[in-house]
């Protein structure tokens, strides 16, 4: 695939060739610097923005052959999103902003086993206000995991967060992997997060510049960075 955007005369490369596959229920990390088209790739993985040239699949669909009206259905129906900053709903609690999206989800799970999940149990009926960064984070991860996605794309998801509380976003995340087989995607500036997965592409200029596989994958809990 390509990507490339144009202002009047200028183009301006995000993609240059980019050929991924995916496995079902592998963690991939996409490694490197801002610009190199990480972003770009995850926004068309998702459904959210599409290619200049080349084709993306989404099992035996072609989703560069979608309508709107089905690139809404796919992400609804089959994609969960992770942002670097949470985009909670500030007057709603944790319960709440976890039900929204369960509402028009086909096969959810309740809130409050979402929020289990990631370790909330006890702070459902907080207000985003009320709970620290790490915290926000992982309800957002539940609110993308209540719906029960078959893929999860995660854009800088400890990219706001101190170390101690990036591991437990990547503990939830990591228990999420195993326990629903959930295909995750995962964003990077920081290579520590790297030791967490299945493989490891590392980003060049819109380009793949190596593609990697862990032998011995990492707990989260003895990342550094």
């Amino acid at each position: 695939m390509t990507k490339v955007y144009r202002t009047g005369e200028v183009e301006v490369y995000a993609l240059r060739g980019v050929d991924l596959d995916l496995a079902e229920g592998e963690i991939a990390v996409l490694l490197g610097p801002s610009g190199s088209g990480k972003s770009t790739l995850l926004n068309i993985m998702g459904g959210l923005d599409t290619p200049s040239s080349g084709t993306m699949h989404f099992r035996d669909e072609e989703l560069t052959r979608f309508s709107e009206r089905q690139l809404t259905a796919y992400r609804r129906d089959h994609v969960g999103f992770i942002f670097q900053f949470y985009n909670l709903i500030p007057s709603l609690t944790a319960w709440e902003n976890v039900a929204l999206v369960t509402e028009i989800s086909a096969h959810p799970m309740k809130p409050e086993e979402a929020l289990e999940m990631v370790g909330l149990k006890d702070r459902i009926h907080h207000f985003p206000a009320q709970l620290s960064g790490g915290e926000q984070q992982r309800v957002a991860i539940a609110r993308a995991i209540a719906k029960r996605p078959e893929v999860m794309l995660c854009d800088e998801p400890t990219g706001a967060l101190d170390s101690k509380t990036g591991i437990l976003v990547l503990e939830a995340l990591s228990r999420i992997n195993e326990e629903l087989n959930t295909t995750m995607a995962i964003i990077t500036h920081n290579a520590g997060i790297q030791q967490i997965a299945h493989r490891v592409f590392s980003f060049r200029d819109g380009r793949i510049a190596e593609a990697t596989v862990n032998e011995t994958r990492a707990k989260p809990s003895t990342v550094t960075w």
